[in-house]
């Protein structure tokens, strides 16, 4: 009963009423995103300079959210064979469709001298392990999760294909 009668008094009245919208209402100021699926869809080498190497690599991103992810950017590191070989950014703006697909590029750069370590580092081996960690950078206000993190592995198989 005492409970009762200090929720009757306005000032307790409205601290519970803050309480209440505090504990219920942040989960609806937004939502909370998977990350999506991230998939190397291809590496180009574009530009080969004296101390450094800029390769583009395409990223296909499966959205699996039942939202939109407008995408205003990206960063990402690129391992390979678990030693850190290129980073690179993107101002790629894009709008993934809620349970859809897209591509982005982005450009990493790495020194020519760690080109040169990961070649020779692939002398007698038949895969190529790659890890690309990032993340994607979303429109947005900031009370809102403006990043998403990211993460994708997989091997190259380097055996050479088979004549005809």
């Amino acid at each position: 009963m005492k409970v009762l009668r200090s929720v009757k008094q306005p000032g307790n009245l409205l601290i519970l009423s803050m309480l209440m919208i505090f504990s219920t209402g942040c989960a609806g100021l937004g939502k909370h995103l998977q990350s999506p699926g991230i998939n190397v869809a291809d590496i180009q080498v574009q530009e080969v300079k004296p101390f450094e190497t800029v390769l583009r690599i395409d990223l296909r991103l499966i959205n699996p959210n039942d939202v939109p992810l407008d995408i205003k950017g990206l960063n990402c590191d690129l391992e390979l064979n678990g030693k850190r070989f290129a980073s690179g950014v993107a101002d790629a703006k894009k709008k993934i469709p809620p349970y859809g697909t897209g591509v982005i590029s982005v450009l990493v750069y790495s020194s020519v001298f760690k080109v040169i370590r990961g070649v020779l580092g692939l002398q007698g081996k038949e895969k190529l392990k790659y890890e690309l960690k990032g993340r994607l950078h979303l429109e947005g206000n900031r009370l809102l999760g403006s990043t998403i993190p990211f993460e994708s592995t997989g091997e190259l198989s380097l055996k050479a294909l088979p004549e005809p």
